[in-house]
């Protein structure tokens, strides 16, 4: 496995199954995977830099990212500007960035790095492009997957 420094995550459909509960007064929940958090706990532990990156603004989204104790970056529009902001700003090889994204608005961002992960679900555009296609779904322990992939035991 290459070393990888910095890990990039979309929220929705990579640490989500990509559902929302919509309640009656507008509220939103979602479902996210215990060992995902456990697989970003492994990456952070290992030095690896874990940031979320969402097109949503969404307090779900901020609640998790601060549990996690991970940056995240919201209402993001324009995925692969910030993808780019983010290479500049450290002194990283984009061979040691990879990106999960499970979507069509993931594209340009992934084709930034040197890896390019999608989950088992992700749009058939995303697998075409990924270097990875892991065998969990999303909300299902896409990131667990990687942290044993990545993190030596």
């Amino acid at each position: 496995m290459p070393e990888i420094n910095l890990l990039i995550l979309d929220f929705d459909g990579v640490l989500t199954d990509n559902k929302v509960y919509v309640f009656e007064d507008g509220r939103e929940a979602v479902v996210c995977h215990r060992g995902d958090g456990w697989g970003i706990r492994m990456l952070q532990s290992a030095g690896i830099e874990v940031i979320i990156l969402s097109t949503e603004t969404n307090a779900v989204v901020s609640a998790r990212a601060e549990k996690l104790n991970v940056a995240c970056i919201q209402d993001c529009q324009d995925k692969a500007s910030a993808v780019q902001s983010i290479i500049d700003a450290r002194s990283i090889s984009v061979d040691q960035i990879m990106y999960v994204g499970n979507d069509t608005n993931d594209i340009d961002a992934m084709q930034l790095v040197g890896h390019r992960v999608a989950p088992a679900d992700a749009h058939p555009q995303i697998q075409a492009i990924a270097t990875i296609v892991t065998d969990s779904f999303g909300g299902q322990g896409v990131v667990r997957e990687l942290a044993d992939l990545l993190v030596t035991k």
